[in-house]
């Protein structure tokens, strides 16, 4: 840190002369300059207006603030949004566009776009504070501290409002130019009637030298308090007094234009060389300001009116003053050096009659005939000095043109804002030029630096400077003469002549050299003349005479004026004046005079004119009457008009100089008669007065020094009561302690002690009770004055003392104040302390404000004594308010430390203790909290608001830049966040906007902190470090940027804050809250379109907002609106100008980003350290770091801190993977595998490839740690079944239908790339991450990172992602395309199946979708398929009853139960809500009970019965013997319904089966496809042809596509179809046994199953197809082929599903003999069957009767046409027994051999059967047979011997 203060600690400032004109720098009367000694108060007076000003450069504070932080638009992307990119190809096309200069580029955004995070290697991002704080304003932060001392602007400004410089270019008569004219100007008030200023001189020569004389003119300087209509310029020109017959003035205004003849031209230049005198030639009265201002409008103190004050000419004609023509001072706003106008005066008005001032004003006066010609002014406005807007003061009221006195107006306005007047010529007779001043030659201005105005010029004094309400700043001390009229008897040419004199011993004597001279010139004169009056009785003057008064009087000293008359005829010589007579005047009877004096006039002078005794000698004028009429008015600022100041002032000289008795009587009695002063002339000599009484408080005795206190009191409050400003200082005492006391320049001792022991000693008789003499209030209210005396006179003193001993730019050391002053102070401070308490609990604003000044009291003494001293007293003042006390006591205390701690340098105050070296900064703390727990809501967001401001202070203050001292304010300030830490409940009382407040500041402490400190924070307990990283949280949480469109209502907090007073409106939530009431500021003044941001501006929103409405005006719309809603920031934001809605954006951008990068760098710190395990955390969990990640995930994260994150995100896993994926940490793991597959949806592609990499960085420590990613893969998988939910992955194209979202096909890409091995190396050099990050290996693991494993992970995922896709598009026809339902269903439970509980979900609902459609079966087998996942389970942990081998007699049901798949991970999958928990035997029994039921609708009872022995064993092992009695009751009804089953003569089948065929491109993945489709038995070929009809339609109805279907069951051609048209194909198919001999030619009868209990399960079907090879679709049996079809499908029925693919399809064909063949054979194996087969009991006999009679009738009865006989008369007659080979004729004959022997047998068993009701059929029967017999023998002799 530096040093408290350098020996430069004052500036001296130099005195200006100021408006005091050339006064200031004439000696004083040359003969007191020497003997100034004896008179003490003069010597006070002229020190106190010569010397320079003493200002202390610390006192107000010193900050100089780095530059505004330039800030870059934040980019927040949401997951369909790529801002990032369109700003890129927004610049390039901008760069295209335009070679974009840096320039256009509006700068409120920064650099447009930068990559890199900050300029500071060390951190991540800048600094959270000055995106919180974004407009830190250090001024208006200290003004809001209770009573802050605000700086007033220096004295020296404050008089002048307005400077006028007026410079005569060039006078032109239309007669020509000959002789010299002279001229005064001056500033006149019409309407009062009064002269504002003293004369300017000025004078014009003949043209012949007239170029080159006027250039050196000097300009008149004039100075206003304010611009007023009635303020003029009043001009007068003089010429040679006429000579008589000579050339009269009239021929300047001869009506015949025409120049002067060479005679007249002659004559006038001899004689106006010869005639020393003159007489007045014409006058005229420039108004300078418009009438518009001024009066109307109140000069500047309406807002309204558009404050320049113009310049116009106008003049008097007719009486009346028309303003001929109007022009501002040249409207550019902002000029500094102000332009001059040039104004052309040709009114002049000729004085005929004498005229008087009086006479000008009066409207009945004879007008003259103009003088024809034109003296042209260059008028130029100027500042005064550096005027701030602050400076001008609130209440000035201007009446008329004068201001009130004392109120200060400055001309702030003038160079702010537009002019109202024109700028064109107006007809008239004044024209005015405008000319840019800084072309201008004389215009030295610009170059001369502080002041615009050259040495030469003339300052014309101002008369106003006497009579303000002001304390005199400069030395004047002169007398202003004004000769009015002489009237005499006959007519006379008549002059005056002026004079002083010392004395009227010596009629001879030389007067004294004390006239100002007329033509410029440094030299006094001994006399000055005024004009001639010619041929007048009564002479009239309009002469100033302005006279050097002697620094003191003596009744002695008088004017004296002598009188002469001169003959204006040309003789020989020139022209002798003759003495007519003489006045005199003496000065101490008349000079305060302001009223008329008249004068007789003598005509002799004898010595002691001036004595009354003398007086009866003299002979007077016009018989003694009072025939001399003048003025005079008294300029001076030593000699006071008021008597009891005079009396004061001369008591204090026989004090100072003990020439009165010593007790001082008359002194007392003078210092108490000072109360009695009239306010103005109190004012007036303030500074002096007050000098002198601290002179006598300073080493006056002990009755003196309390007689001068007290009334050093009473002149103070009485000066306050003049005006004050907000905080109770009255600007002239701020400035005599501020600029003016300078402690007697060390002519005298310091003030100090006798100050503090006066007010010490009156202090402490108070508090003993004892009536004290002034109002005690008084002094109390006055304390802050004396406060800042006595530190200034320590102040002034310590720099005396080390001043000649300090080598330049060392530091001044404390002073050490001597014990008895220091014990005096103590007591003073300890009395002032009492009377804050005490009156606080009153409630007294006085003691608010007493509290502040002590406060500064302290503030100010830190710089200059001895720190430990200063402890002193502020721990006095701790130890007096300590611990939580009233609320307004508590309020004193904080402002109280508030004030010491805005100290420049945070000193380091030391403690009691020694170690304590920082006292201040640990009280702070320790009360800030204090506050946070106390009751006072208001106080709290004032103590939050405290320490923002301060660090705000020590951030952005040059002087702390530095890393040390930023550390070390940081160690400073660190012990607040293990206060916190202590005591959190008190950080989670408080609301919203102090929390922000809270975590900002702590945030930039640690940021600032060393890593060992940090350390140091973080190793006291695991708790603690916890709630370290729970504050993180807060803090991520608080700063989110949510879109303003989130609509974020006002009062978030739970409670809003009580403020005192109105609050300002809130346009933000997480800014700090000094930016609302900057924002209000800022929309009231409309953003001038500077070229900083005015180019954007006018490019953007040129129309949003109409230059006419001001922002304020929206602004109030807004907040009228917004009170009515409940007032949103949001209607609030909207009603900014779209500039500051973009900067407010800009800061919250930013504000967030660098609050989320903070923590992230914490976050990383705090990982290495945990590396080390060198702090106090779980390491177990590592809860800290995953809570904290997790926390950057979910929120809105600007693309930077994605940027930042995943190196560190990389880095976390490299140290700390084992225990981040290790079972603890599912949850974490799952939260974090979710969010990064959601940033893998993102549009952005710099964030989407930062997701892949996060994916990768999770699998490989998932290969080092866990050596398989079978964990991770049910991790992410479950998140990608979450993330299904909250992603939408379809999106509605045009025509309604449904198409896959870009959000999944994002999803797939970046799936994609995660195992893509190609693109690894790129993507991470991308992402700022080692290349070879995956493949490192970490010590002790060998397993290596395997890209086909990642595949395989990726492809699992894929699958996932399509079904979840195909399950959703979907959507629209669930309801009725129930097959394709049911397949998206299974779908998903596949692509699941690594996760049990959604494998199981799906299912279920599979299981309930085929319900819905009574598919009992396939509903059965999700039943099946989920206690198979349930057993598989329990079985892998030796959890149950099972064994491997009840799962295959499972998996003999339902083949879908697969082995390998489920066993490990189904454990491997306990995250969080899933996982083997579920799994128990309860459940599987559940589900198995549900197969169960599900399987005995379908009537597939031999599968009941496999489920109910799975069972089983579980009852026997729980002995639930109820159960198993249940179970096997069951069972019995299970087996005896097969029994059933198997002995109906009807077969049983449970279904039938069809194939279908797709053809059609609007089919899309079915096109070309085959499935057979398993329906309840009851389905005919012509419902399902209706039911598929009806789907396939519907789904066809949008497009122009027709749906046909295919009639036969031939092989289908692709050629042969029609495009645009869509085909089904639907047959019947049999479903095939597993050991069925499908070559075989035998026709199929179902009811041939061989019986038992045999499970149903099929996987191959036939269908046979009748075609012959001629083409034709039927013919006879010869020509008769027949094609068999057998279909391979893709699994089993019943399935999970109620169709399957077709994979293999083979054919056969039978030619027609097979065919044949085949027919016949089937017939024998029937009846064979029937013959053979055993029977139990002869019980039986009736249905195998029955169905033997049944196959016999189909078999022998003649009128059977179709059957055996067919066939012989088919081949073996005529032409196509030809075309058999013998082996198939053979074939054929055995075959009808073997037939008829087994009818043969089959009669006779019939016979053996039947009874007498079926004798007739027997008979039928045989008869058939033989005549078949018959019949066959035509074509096979041997039957006959066969039979």
């Amino acid at each position: 840190m530096e040093g408290s203060q350098s020996a430069n600690r004052f500036r001296r400032i130099p005195r200006h002369s100021g408006n005091g004109g050339a006064a200031a720098h004439l000696k004083l009367d040359p003969l007191l300059n020497e003997n100034l000694e004896q008179w003490p108060h003069l010597n006070e007076l002229v020190h106190c207006y010569r010397t320079d000003w003493v200002k202390d450069e610390n006192k107000y504070g010193h900050y100089e603030g780095v530059g505004q932080v330039s800030f870059q638009n934040q980019i927040f992307e949401g997951p369909d949004t790529d801002i990032e990119t369109e700003m890129h190809l927004a610049t390039a096309r901008q760069a295209k566009a335009e070679d974009a200069t840096d320039d256009d580029l509006p700068s409120t955004s920064g650099r447009q776009f930068t990559d890199s995070a900050s300029s500071d290697s060390k951190h991540f991002s800048p600094a959270p504070l000055p995106a919180y704080e974004p407009s830190f304003d250090w001024q208006s932060e200290r003004s809001m501290i209770y009573g802050q001392r605000v700086p007033d602007s220096h004295m020296s400004h404050y008089g002048s409002g307005l400077k006028i410089s007026v410079k005569v270019q060039s006078l032109s008569f239309q007669a020509g130019l000959v002789e010299p004219f002279y001229g005064t100007i001056c500033l006149y008030n019409r309407e009062r009637r009064e002269k504002m200023s003293e004369d300017f001189y000025f004078r014009v020569l003949p043209s012949e030298s007239q170029d080159a004389k006027i250039s050196f003119e000097p300009r008149g300087i004039f100075f206003l308090d304010a611009p007023s209509a009635s303020v003029c310029l009043l001009i007068q020109l003089e010429r040679s007094a006429t000579e008589e017959g000579g050339v009269t003035s009239s021929v300047y205004s001869r009506k015949e234009p025409g120049h002067l003849t060479e005679r007249e031209r002659q004559k006038l230049q001899v004689w106006s060389r010869i005639m020393p005198y003159r007489e007045s030639f014409s006058w005229a009265i420039v108004p300078l300001f418009d009438n518009s201002i001024g009066a109307a409008s109140g000069g500047s103190a309406s807002p309204s009116s558009p404050l320049a004050p113009s310049v116009s000419g106008s003049s008097s004609h007719d009486g009346a003053f028309e303003p001929v023509s109007k022009i501002t001072l040249h409207g550019k706003s902002g000029y500094s050096s102000g332009s001059s106008v040039v104004v052309e005066i040709s009114n002049l008005n000729k004085v005929k009659e004498s005229y008087t001032e009086d006479s000008l004003q009066d409207p009945k006066r004879k007008v003259h005939k103009p003088v024809r010609g034109v003296l042209r002014l260059e008028i130029e406005k100027h500042q005064t000095g550096p005027v701030d807007l602050e400076n001008v003061s609130e209440n000035g009221s201007v009446t008329n043109e004068s201001v009130d006195p004392g109120d200060n107006i400055a001309d702030s306005s003038f160079s702010k804002c537009p002019s109202n007047g024109s700028d064109g010529l107006h007809s008239g007779s004044s024209k005015w030029y405008s000319c840019d001043g800084r072309d201008s030659s004389e215009n030295k201005s610009v170059t001369q630096g502080s002041s615009d105005l050259t040495a030469d010029d003339f300052q014309a004094f101002d008369f106003r400077t006497t009579t303000r309400n002001e304390p005199f700043l400069q030395l004047f001390h002169s007398l202003y003469v004004y000769p009015l009229t002489v009237s005499l008897s006959r007519k006379r040419n008549l002059f005056v002549r002026v004079e002083l004199r010392k004395d009227d011993a010596d009629v001879r004597r030389q007067p004294l050299e004390a006239m100002y001279p007329r033509e410029p010139g440094p030299l006094l004169q001994k006399w000055v003349h005024t004009q001639v009056a010619v041929g007048a009785r009564v002479a009239n003057y309009h002469d100033e005479v302005k006279v050097l008064l002697p620094a003191i009087w003596t009744p002695l000293h008088h004017l004296l004026f002598t009188f002469f008359h001169i003959d204006l005829q040309t003789r020989l010589e020139a022209p002798k004046p003759v003495v007519i007579g003489y006045a005199a005047l003496a000065l101490s009877t008349y000079a305060q005079l302001r009223s008329e004096i008249s004068l007789p006039i003598m005509r002799e002078l004898v010595p002691h004119y001036l004595q009354d005794a003398g007086k009866e000698r003299l002979d007077y004028l016009e018989d003694g009457k009072n025939i001399f009429r003048l003025r005079l008015r008294l300029c001076s600022s030593l000699y006071p008009i008021n008597e009891r100041v005079r009396d004061f002032f001369l008591e204090y000289d026989r004090h100072t100089q003990r020439t009165s008795p010593p007790w001082g009587s008359e002194l007392l009695e003078a210092i108490n008669s000072l109360k009695n002063v009239d306010s103005t002339a109190l004012l007036q000599f303030l500074h002096p007065i007050l000098n002198m009484l601290l002179h006598l408080i300073g080493n006056g005795g002990e009755t003196l020094q309390v007689a001068a206190f007290r009334a050093v009191v009473n002149i103070l409050t009485r000066a306050q009561q003049e005006s004050v400003d907000d905080n109770e200082r009255n600007r002239f005492l701020v400035n005599y302690v501020d600029y003016a006391f300078d402690d007697f320049g060390g002519r005298q001792p310091p003030v100090y002690p006798g100050l503090s022991a006066v007010w010490g000693s009156l202090a402490r008789s108070k508090a003993k009770g004892y009536r004290v003499g002034p109002v005690y209030d008084d002094v109390l209210a006055m304390a802050w004055f004396f406060l800042e005396l006595i530190v200034k006179s320590m102040a002034l003193e310590q720099t005396r003392l080390f001043y000649h001993v300090l080598s330049l730019g060392e530091d001044i050391p404390p002073m050490q104040l001597k014990e008895g002053v220091f014990k005096c102070i103590l007591q003073l401070y300890d009395c002032l302390l009492t009377e804050v308490h005490e009156r606080c609990k009153k409630g007294l604003s006085l003691a608010k404000r007493l509290n502040s000044s002590l406060a500064f009291f302290c503030y100010d003494l830190l710089s200059i004594i001895e720190p430990r001293q200063v402890f002193e007293l502020v721990s006095l003042y701790l130890d007096k308010f300590s611990g939580v006390c009233q609320s307004v006591l508590h309020d004193c205390k904080l402002t109280f430390l508030q004030i010491l701690c805005d100290h420049d340098l945070f000193v380091e105050m030391p403690g009691r203790d020694p170690s304590d070296r920082n006292y201040l900064s640990s009280v702070l703390i320790q009360e800030i909290f204090l506050t946070w727990d106390h009751d006072d809501l208001s106080q709290r967001a004032k103590a939050a608001r405290i320490l923002v401001v301060l660090l705000c202070k020590h951030e952005f203050d040059v002087r702390y830049q530095k890393p040390e001292d930023k550390l070390y304010i940081a160690q400073l300030y660190f012990p607040l966040v293990g206060q916190i830490l202590d005591e959190m409940p008190v950080f989670y009382n408080l609301n919203a906007v102090e929390k922000r407040e809270v975590l900002i500041v702590i945030l930039q402490i640690v940021r600032n902190l060393d890593d060992a400190s940090l350390a140091k924070a973080w190793q006291q307990s695991i708790a603690r470090t916890r709630l370290f990283f729970k504050l993180m949280e807060e803090s991520l949480a608080l700063f989110e940027h949510r879109k303003p469109a989130d609509g974020m209502l006002l009062g978030s907090s739970s409670r809003s804050p009580v403020g005192d007073g109105p609050t300002s409106p809130k346009y933000s939530e997480r800014l700090s809250p000094a930016i609302n009431a900057y924002l209000s500021e800022a929309s009231r003044q409309e953003p001038q379109g500077t070229p900083e941001n005015g180019y954007l501006w006018q490019r953007v929103n040129s129309q949003l907002s109409s230059p006419s409405q001001p922002y304020s005006l929206r602004e109030a719309l807004a907040q009228a609106q917004s009170s009515r809603i409940g007032a949103s920031a949001q209607a609030l934001r909207e009603s900014l100008h779209p500039m500051l809605r973009q900067k407010l954006e800009l800061w919250e951008e930013n504000l967030s980003a660098s609050i989320s990068l903070q923590v992230l760098e914490i976050t990383e710190k705090f990982s290495m350290m945990a590396a080390s395990r060198s702090i106090a955390t779980d390491y177990g969990k590592l809860d800290c770091i995953t809570a904290i990640l997790m926390n950057f995930f979910s929120r809105n994260q600007p693309l930077e801190f994605w940027k930042a994150l995943f190196p560190v995100f990389n880095s976390i896993f490299d140290l700390h993977g084992a225990t981040l994926i290790a079972r603890e940490n599912d949850r974490f793991l799952k939260q974090a595998a979710f969010h990064l597959l959601r940033l893998a949806v993102f549009r952005n592609d710099s964030i989407r490839k930062r997701a892949v990499i996060g994916l990768q960085i999770l699998v490989r420590s998932s290969f080092y740690y866990l050596m398989q990613t079978a964990r991770l893969r049910v991790m992410l998988t479950i998140t990608l079944s979450e993330l299904m939910s909250e992603v939408q992955v379809t999106q509605m194209k045009s025509d309604g239908s449904l198409e896959e979202s870009g959000e999944a096909r994002r999803l797939r890409k970046s799936l994609e790339e995660m195992a893509n091995e190609d693109k690894s190396v790129e993507l991470l050099r991308e992402c700022g991450i080692p290349e070879n990050a995956l493949e490192a290996i970490p010590e002790r693991s060998e397993h290596r990172w395997s890209w086909a494993e990642v595949k395989y992970l990726s492809n699992s995922l894929l699958l996932a992602l399509d079904a979840s896709l195909e399950h959703a598009l979907l959507g629209p026809v669930m309801t009725m395309d129930r097959y394709a339902a049911a397949e998206s269903y299974y779908k998903l439970a596949m692509a699941f199946s690594p996760v049990p509980d959604l494998h199981i979900m799906w299912l279920l609902h599979l299981c309930d979708a085929h319900q819905e459609m009574q598919s009992w079966a396939e509903a059965a087998q999700c039943a099946v398929a989920v206690a198979g996942v349930v057993m598989q389970a329990l079985v892998a942990r030796n959890d149950g009853v099972w064994s491997k081998d009840h799962v295959a007699a499972l998996r003999k049901i339902c083949p879908m139960v697969s082995s390998s798949e489920i066993t490990c991970e189904a454990s491997a999958a306990e995250v969080e809500g899933y996982g083997a928990s579920k799994l128990t035997v309860d459940s599987a029994v559940k589900y198995l009970q549900l197969a169960n039921k599900l399987f005995s609708q379908a009537e597939l009872f031999h599968f009941c019965a496999s489920i109910l022995e799975l069972v089983i064993p579980v009852y026997k092992s729980r002995r639930v013997y109820g159960q198993l009695a249940k179970s096997h009751t069951l069972l019995t009804n299970i087996y005896e319904s097969i029994l059933e089953q198997e002995s109906s003569p009807i077969p049983f089948t449970d279904a039938t089966y069809y194939r279908v065929g797709f053809y059609g491109e609007r089919f899309g993945k079915l096109d070309g496809k085959e499935y057979v489709y398993r329906e309840p038995r009851d389905v005919r070929l012509g419902d399902i042809m209706e039911k598929l009809s009806h789907i396939y339609e519907t789904k066809l109805e949008g497009s122009n596509q027709t749906l046909h279907i295919i009639p036969d069951s031939r092989q289908v051609k692709a050629e042969e179809l029609q495009p645009g048209v869509c085909y089904l194909q639907i047959t019947a198919v049999d479903p095939v046994m597993e050991d069925e001999d499908l070559g075989s030619r035998r026709e199929r009868i179902f009811s041939l199953s061989t019986g038992g209990v045999r499970a149903r399960v099929f996987d191959r079907f036939l269908f046979d197809t009748p075609f012959t090879k001629n083409g034709k679709t039927q013919g006879g049996l010869e020509d008769q082929w027949k094609r068999r079809t057998v279909l391979q499908t893709e699994g089993s029925f019943p399935a999970l599903v109620n169709r399957l693919l077709v994979i293999k399809s083979e054919s056969l064909e039978f030619s027609p003999v097979e065919n044949a063949i085949g027919m016949i054979e089937t017939r024998t194996a029937a009846l064979r069957n029937e013959l053979e087969e055993p029977r139990s009991s002869e019980g039986d006999q009736l249905p195998r009767l029955q169905s033997l009679q049944r196959i016999l009738q189909g078999s022998v009865a003649v009128q059977v046409n179709s059957g055996v006989l067919s066939v012989c008369t088919a081949f073996l007659s005529g032409e196509p027994a030809t075309r058999l080979r013998s082996q198939e004729l053979q074939q054929l004959i055995a075959a009808l051999l073997e037939f008829m022997a087994v009818c043969k047998r089959a009669i006779r068993v019939h016979f053996r059967l039947i009874g007498e009701e079926d004798q007739d059929f027997h008979t039928q029967l045989v008869n058939g047979f033989q005549s078949l017999t018959a019949e066959l023998s035509h074509y096979i002799p041997a039957i006959l011997s066969e039979l």
